[in-house]
């Protein structure tokens, strides 16, 4: 894979955009929630021919920014201290931090209570709360691929394998080889966003890029998704 950048002009506005040659046969143009565009072409494609593409695109680009730009401010750093919230499953949770001699971490009438042994730090509660995080994620990602599995299974795909880690612009992937990673922030978001984000990637097995056969296998198989994206988009903006 090789990458570079490049930038077109529509209009007043001027985009600019990450390029990534790939080894696929199509062409994808995608912005970001924090509102940078990536690219990925096929390898071959010339660069201006790319440039072409995307000044084609450049109205829906310039909309799927300003649609972005509505949730700015973005959430603030997190500090990990107490009365601080954080989400779980698309619900805000309080911290109520404390010192103990075990390391816990409950969920209970409306907080996080996080207890951590020796000293209180910020970088203890975080440390402990990625974790129960990350033990949620495993049991949740599961229970949601199986509840979006038999749609696909009839279709005679081998079911993914699924793993779990953070991803800096994406929520979801699926390999070539049927792996099927989940960003471990999705925790954060409702279930039904977390359904959204398992069926996108379950599509790819039919269609693998983002052209109109694939989104119509969407609309099949998942009606309301443009409904679940645009909430996932704003509970975790």
């Amino acid at each position: 894979m090789s990458s570079s950048r490049g930038s077109v002009a529509h209009g007043k506005e001027n985009i600019e955009f990450s390029l990534f040659h790939v080894d696929r046969k199509t062409l994808e143009i995608a912005v970001h929630p924090d509102r940078t565009v990536v690219v990925k072409a096929p390898f071959g494609i010339d660069h201006e021919a790319i440039r072409t593409r995307v000044a084609r695109r450049g109205g829906w680009i310039i909309r799927q920014r300003d649609f972005f730009r509505q949730f700015d401010p973005r959430t603030p750093a997190r500090r990990y201290v107490g009365g601080e919230t954080h989400l779980y499953l698309g619900r805000h949770y309080r911290l109520k931090v404390g010192g103990s001699n075990l390391d816990i971490v409950k969920l209970t009438r409306g907080f996080f209570e996080i207890q951590v042994q020796g000293t209180v730090s910020s970088e203890k509660v975080k440390r402990l709360l990625d974790g129960w995080y990350r033990e949620k994620a495993a049991g949740k990602f599961w229970e949601s691929l199986d509840r979006c599995w038999p749609s696909f299974e009839k279709l005679s795909f081998a079911k993914p394998k699924l793993q779990i880690r953070r991803m800096r612009k994406r929520w979801g992937s699926l390999s070539a080889n049927g792996r099927l990673t989940l960003n471990i922030d999705l925790i954060q978001a409702p279930r039904e966003c977390i359904d959204y984000v398992i069926v996108h990637e379950l599509s790819h097995l039919r269609y693998a890029d983002h052209g109109p056969k694939f989104y119509r296998f969407m609309d099949n198989v998942m009606p309301d998704w443009e409904k679940r994206k645009r909430k996932l988009e704003i509970t975790l903006a």
